[in-house]
C-alpha cells in the first residue's frame, strides 16, 4: 500500500489528482496541504511515503518545502505535478523520483507511482550523494550535472549521465541514446562536449560516445566502427578521428 499525500494550492487541481489516485490500486489518499508549511506540519503526522507536490504556490514553494523534508533520516518520496518545465534539474536536486506536467495523465500517473514503490532508502542516499559533494566538476570547478534533462511526452525526463552510451547530432537536434531507449535532446553536440569531454570522445563530427561504454574497434565496410556494450548498433567513427580513437583505446 503507497500512503499519498497531495500538496497543491489550487483545489482544483487536488480534486483531480485524488479522483485519479482512487482509481489506482493498493494507493491512498492521506490528505491534502495547500502550501509547503501545511505540508511540513502534516508529513511527521501522516508519515506518507509519497507526496504529489506542486511547486509555485503561495508562501513556501514546493522545492524548499522538498529541501526541508530531504533533510530528514527516512524522507517521503516526492513526485512533482506542475505546470512549469523549468526546474526539473531542481526538482531532482531533492530527492524527487518524477517530475510530471500538468494536466497529469493518469497513465504517467500510475507510472510515477509504480517507480515510488521500488524506491528505498539506500537509493535516496545514492542520489544525494551523487547530487552533493562527490559530484565531478569541470575544468572551471563548476560541477557536472548528473541528469541530462529531456521533454518527452510525459514533461520533464531526467537521464542519468553515466547511463548514457553516446549522443548523436541529426541536424538541428541531438539523440541521447541509453539503456532505456533514445530520447532527443535541445542542447547541442558542442555544448555537451564542453561539459563532459573527460567521460565521452568525439568519434565523428555528429557523435559523442562514453568512454565507459567502449568495447572495441571494428573495421568493416572500409569503415571504422565502434562497438559499444549494452547496444547492438555500432557508430561510424571518421577518419578524422580514427587515429586519436586507436591511440585512446590501446591506453584504456
Amino acid at each position: 500500500m503507497i500512503r499519498v499525500l497531495i500538496c497543491d494550492d489550487e483545489p482544483l487541481a487536488r480534486d483531480r489528482m485524488r479522483r485519479m489516485l482512487e482509481k489506482i490500486p493498493a494507493t491512498v489518499c492521506l490528505g491534502e496541504a495547500e502550501n509547503g508549511e501545511e505540508l511540513l506540519e502534516q508529513v511527521p503526522r501522516l508519515h506518507p511515503d509519497l507526496i504529489l507536490l506542486d511547486i509555485r504556490m503561495p508562501g513556501m514553494d514546493g522545492l524548499k518545502a522538498a529541501s526541508r523534508l530531504s533533510e530528514s533520516d527516512s524522507p517521503p518520496a516526492i513526485v512533482f505535478c506542475t505546470a512549469y518545465d523549468e526546474h526539473a534539474i531542481a526538482a531532482f536536486k531533492v530527492n524527487a523520483i518524477d517530475y510530471l506536467l500538468k494536466p497529469v495523465r493518469q497513465e504517467d500517473l500510475e507510472k510515477a507511482l509504480q517507480k515510488a514503490a521500488r524506491v528505498n532508502k539506500a537509493q535516496m542516499a545514492a542520489v544525494r550523494k551523487e547530487m552533493g559533494e562527490d559530484t565531478p566538476v569541470d575544468a572551471d570547478g563548476k560541477k557536472e550535472r548528473e541528469y541530462i534533462s529531456a521533454r518527452s511526452r510525459r514533461g520533464i525526463e531526467l537521464i542519468p549521465v553515466g547511463d548514457v552510451r553516446y549522443f548523436l547530432a541529426d541536424q538541428k537536434y541531438v539523440t541521447v541514446r541509453h539503456s532505456q531507449g533514445e530520447t532527443l535532446l535541445d542542447e547541442t553536440l558542442k555544448e555537451l562536449e564542453d561539459e563532459f569531454g573527460d567521460r565521452f570522445v568525439r568519434v565523428h563530427r555528429n557523435a559523442l560516445v562514453a568512454l565507459a561504454y567502449v568495447e572495441g574497434l571494428e573495421h568493416r565496410n572500409n569503415q571504422h566502427q565502434l562497438r559499444l556494450q549494452g547496444v547492438p548498433e555500432r557508430l561510424t567513427v571518421s577518419r578524422r578521428h580514427a587515429s586519436a580513437i586507436k591511440k585512446l583505446l590501446h591506453s584504456l
